[in-house]
């Protein structure tokens, strides 16, 4: 074949060797911002330590072991040579390579650090860009902290091991290493969301807090992992238990991995069904406590799944402009061209909403743990699961849209953007689907009226800085005063509550091209059903311009 036909011309060069930190001007500037007051030393770490990780998350190298991961899925081992049953996963090294990255970076040690939830946030933000199925183990070990706070006992001995930046992954007592990582298994076939209707019996020993697992779980997170928070019905009621992978002595406790879920998305990462069947566990709370007692840890997942989703928003935004920067058609750039340019700058609102939001939650939660301010806390808890709605579910066009900006180069794996698009709908459906999220909204409305007061004293602090904010306002007031059928409104109270959320951060904090785009668009109604629909008078250069990699 002629070597004349291989000359290759008007293609985007690979995106790497770059700083996903660094590079990210909404990211770098929501850091500063909730750092304002901070020491300037600890501005200085922080700042330092996400620039680290941002440079290793666009590393070629670093690129490669998410491809790895994705390529080599998780194996399940559930015998040895002899016929011993070990129920083991087997990963491919890049695997181990980027989970131990992330612990060490400190990714699951965010409740004793100065202001640790912000920061590992943002390095969650970031190296979740990465790659994003091995953040399922990242986020269960962070989140199980605040559960396992309920008995002082068993947070002695687990949380310095769930917060190490040491990442040991072999299987052995825990009271031989260093670091560890926790799942959770919650979920039943016949159940689901519905948790209480879970059949896994507890049958208490005569050991104080010690009981026997007997039962099926659909969905395991991480099955690999050093110990599980479970429920269980106990005499008490529903309950929260405390598996460990391992017994004291060294034998296996008894998990059988029935197998492992072939997924639409999230490859890299194991998710299996176990039995449990004379499994040793202890109890972490008040029997008849279970939801109560897990609730926190539903919470912090919950937040890392807006967290995930606006880092997969940004990753998609990202490739989207690297490529129309550098691919010319009808003789001009396509980041020149008027109606990609329109596209470009409504992915980028899209990204910028997602990521303030998520970072104002993180800021909050370290508000939490600081201050134990009231409003906080009550501000979060109609928040978090108001973004969780909102956020992942506009993950999946949003990437969707991005892919098309690549046109046939996007959509072939080589790209990258066909794996992020398979793990685009996974925050929706983790964790609560969006039918959960909504209804756990209206649960706060009802019956915590601190929350709503906390909402709307957010919202209201960007009052008439914008008509079509103050007229968004006044409208879901209007909702939120009308009952009638609500259940049934409830998606549409929940995204207009995000929104208006998403606004307020917006106008007060982002530049007055971004804000006012969005509140065109996305309050004003001068938006289409489609990205790209933007109307034409706004300032879309300087919105597309914001969304270009910084430096």
């Amino acid at each position: 074949m002629a070597a004349t036909t291989h000359t290759v011309s008007n293609q985007a060069p690979p995106l790497v060797a770059y700083d996903v930190f660094g590079g990210d001007r909404v990211l770098s500037e929501g850091v500063e911002r909730h750092l304002a007051d901070a020491p300037p030393e600890l501005l200085g770490e922080v700042r330092e330590e996400l620039t680290v990780l941002g440079r290793a998350a666009g590393s070629t190298q670093v690129q490669k072991w998410g491809r790895q991961a994705n390529e080599n899925p998780p194996e399940l081992r559930t015998h040895d040579r002899y016929g011993n049953r070990i129920d083991e996963v087997e990963f491919h090294p890049a695997w181990h390579r980027l989970l131990g990255k992330a612990v060490g970076a400190g990714l699951t040690d965010a409740w004793g650090r100065p202001a640790g939830h912000l920061r590992r946030a943002a390095g969650f933000f970031v190296w979740s860009q990465a790659e994003a199925g091995h953040g399922c183990p990242v986020s269960m070990t962070h989140a199980a902290v605040p559960a396992l706070r309920v008995d002082p006992e068993l947070a002695a001995e687990w949380e310095p091991r769930l917060t190490s930046h040491l990442y040991e992954r072999e299987l052995r007592p825990a009271a031989e290493k260093a670091g560890a990582l926790f799942g959770m298994a919650m979920t039943e076939k016949q159940g689901g969301s519905d948790v209480r209707a879970n059949t896994t019996a507890a049958v208490p020993l005569d050991a104080a807090g010690e009981y026997l697992l007997t039962g099926h779980k659909w969905f395991c997170s991480a099955p690999m992992s050093d110990g599980f928070l479970v429920l269980a019905q106990a005499p008490g009621g529903l309950t929260c238990f405390l598996v460990p992978r391992v017994l004291p002595d060294g034998s296996r406790n008894v998990f059988a991995l029935q197998r492992l879920k072939d997924k639409l998305g999230n490859r890299s990462n194991a998710s299996g069904e176990v039995e449990f069947d004379g499994t040793w566990a202890r109890r972490v709370g008040e029997e008849g406590r279970g939801v109560a007692t897990i609730i926190e840890m539903v919470a912090a997942t919950r937040l890392d799944c807006v967290i995930g989703s606006a880092a997969q928003m940004r990753q998609a935004l990202t490739q989207a402009v690297h490529h129309a920067e550098h691919r010319s058609a009808f003789g001009a750039r396509l980041i020149e061209q008027p109606l990609m340019r329109n596209v470009l700058a409504d992915l980028a609102l899209e990204s910028e909403a997602a990521t303030v939001l998520a970072l104002r939650l993180a800021a909050a939660q370290d508000s939490v743990q600081s201050a134990d301010t009231e409003r906080e806390r009550a501000f979060l808890r109609i928040a978090v699961p108001t973004a969780k709605y909102w956020v992942t579910k506009r993950c999946t066009p949003m990437v969707a849209e991005a892919l098309e900006c690549l046109g046939g180069n996007g959509y072939v794996e080589e790209s990258g953007l066909p794996r992020l698009l398979r793990e685009s709908p996974l925050n929706s459906i983790w964790e609560g689907s969006g039918n959960v999220q909504a209804l756990d909204v209206l649960r706060a409305l009802q019956r915590e009226p601190m929350a709503l007061n906390a909402f709307l004293q957010e919202v209201g602090s960007a009052r008439g800085a914008d008509h079509r904010l103050d007229s968004a306002i006044k409208d879901l007031l209007t909702d939120l005063a009308d009952l009638e059928g609500i259940q049934a409104r409830a998606r549409r109270v929940v995204e207009r509550m995000a929104l208006v959320l998403q606004g307020s951060l917006l106008v007060r904090w982002a530049p007055p091209e971004v804000a006012d785009a969005f509140c065109a668009s996305r309050l004003g109604h001068d938006w289409g059903s489609a990205f790209g629909t933007l109307p034409h008078s706004l300032g879309l250069g300087a919105v597309v311009e914001r969304a270009r990699i910084a430096g």
